[in-house]
């Protein structure tokens, strides 16, 4: 048995586990946090600023999963079309050094954008709601897939490219037996960052005008002054995080299995 085993939990039968320490943070901060519910008066906060966990579990119940579904199809598009729109430019610069030297420093620029600016851009250039957040998510999450696939075909070893080259590939064979198998861990990772960085922003883009998803219904919280339902919304985007985060984490270990 490994040392850790006996230091964590398994969570579900697919696998998960989380540490020992984790769960007795976890229950710490809970208890705490009742407490302080509990206590608001005597803190000096109004009561509705700490809502008890019964409260915030009454919240959970009445979520709309629709709004759930509709905001996980919208991350999950938007980094679809990044993802195909990075590897396409990514591609080009990497075959034409010249296209490189001249994109490389506007796409650096583009990363430099502050995402409210590109939010701004947005409601002033587009009328539909769903092109507005598509456009948000694919200007602020494209440039990290493009910037991390260049410097993966890059960081490619020059051995490995030349051995390759000796035997006459076409282009396609280039970079389906070598350049994909190379720089996939690293694709991986950047999807793991990009996932958690849509998540963010497509709520932050959800609050510009759209009547649906998950950043609408914090929008809707706020101004009920609904702290329970911020807290309520608040975890269930935590937890689709963590679970599309997983379902990655399952595709990384198939993918990868010949790393272990």
């Amino acid at each position: 048995m490994r040392p850790s085993a006996a230091a964590e939990v398994v969570i579900s039968g697919g696998g998960w586990r989380l540490p020992r320490e984790a769960i007795i943070a976890l229950l710490v901060l809970l208890v705490l946090w009742e407490l302080a519910s509990r206590n608001a008066a005597v803190l000096g906060v109004p009561a509705f600023a700490i809502p008890s966990l019964e409260r915030i579990a009454k919240s959970l119940i009445t979520v709309t999963w629709v709004d759930v579904v509709v905001t996980v199809a919208r991350v999950l598009g938007a980094l679809l079309c990044s993802f195909a729109l990075a590897a396409l430019i990514a591609i080009w610069m990497y075959c034409v050094p010249r296209v490189e030297r001249y994109a490389y420093p506007l796409v650096r620029l583009l990363m430099a954008v502050p995402v409210i600016s590109w939010i701004l851009f947005a409601v002033l250039w587009f009328k539909h709601v769903e092109f507005r957040i598509g456009f948000v998510l694919v200007a602020v999450c494209g440039p990290l897939f493009l910037v991390d696939m260049l410097s993966s075909m890059k960081g490619v070893s020059k051995e490995l490219r030349d051995m390759i080259h000796s035997f006459r590939p076409s282009t396609s064979q280039l970079f389906r037996k070598l350049m994909l198998p190379a720089i996939l861990p690293a694709l991986l990772t950047s999807w793991k960052i990009n996932l958690s960085l849509a998540i963010r922003v497509v709520t932050i883009a959800e609050l510009v005008g759209a009547v649906t998803g998950m950043g609408h219904q914090l929008s809707v919280a706020q101004e009920l002054f609904s702290v329970a339902d911020v807290f309520a919304w608040t975890l269930v985007l935590v937890a689709v995080l963590f679970a599309l985060e997983a379902v990655l984490n399952q595709i990384e270990a198939r993918v990868l299995r010949w790393r272990v």
